[in-house]
């Protein structure tokens, strides 16, 4: 049976909706409008492992065999947490804001050569991993190169450009006998510490500047 072309024309001017709730007009825009942003922001992967370190994400990275899933893995063990192993997604849910997570099928994984698949939730616990995390600094190993300069007082800066963000990074040599998570650990603990206007090798350049300069004055 057709329903009548008044009753058809009544329900095209009132309108069907096609969604409800219980939410105000104002919250519910809002949770629209986050979640939207969340779902349409820009997305890429890369190559890498993400650790929470003190509040800092921090994405590890550098060529396939150089240590990193074994770094995050000691990482964990001095109770920081896993984000992500191997592949590392990536969105830009606001100007400068990265945030990563972890493919469904790989989350809380690791993968140690000589060991296989481990789950580090079941390891260690539900401390021991997060779902998704702002990234803060990245931090590349590669192999020790004897004819390279490596900075030695942490004044160069460097970046990494992801989307229309630029990522502060650092460039952590690895050769045998170098404790890697203590490093990366410190550095995390050094980046929060620019973050809050204190930058240790910019105070010691100053000093010795002033040094220097005193010197100088003292030959004449």
């Amino acid at each position: 049976m057709e329903a009548p072309e008044e009753l058809i024309d009544a329900a095209n001017e009132v309108g069907v909706p096609v969604l409800a709730s219980e939410l105000t007009t104002t919250r519910l825009s809002s949770q629209l409008t986050n979640y939207l942003e969340g779902e349409l922001a820009p997305l890429t992967a890369i190559h890498g492992v993400l650790v929470d370190i003190y509040g800092v994400g921090v994405m590890i990275t550098g060529s396939s065999g150089v240590g990193k899933s074994e770094t995050a893995l000691d990482l964990v063990r001095r109770g920081h947490r896993l984000v992500a192993d191997d592949s590392v997604e990536i969105r830009q849910e606001a100007e400068g804001n990265l945030v990563g997570r972890a493919p469904d099928l790989i989350k809380h994984l690791l993968e140690i050569r000589g060991l296989g698949i481990i789950n580090v939730m079941t390891l260690f616990g539900a401390g021991s991993v997060r779902n998704y995390k702002r990234i803060g600094l990245a931090i590349h190993l590669e192999l020790w190169d004897q004819k390279k300069q490596y900075d030695r007082l942490g004044l160069d800066e460097e970046y990494i450009k992801i989307f229309d963000t630029d990522l502060p990074k650092m460039t952590v040599p690895v050769r045998p006998g170098r404790n890697l998570a203590v490093i990366i650990e410190v550095a995390a603990m050094n980046f929060r510490l620019k973050r809050m206007g204190i930058n240790a090798a910019q105070q010691f350049s100053e000093q010795l500047a002033n040094v220097i300069e005193e010197g100088d004055k003292e030959d004449y």
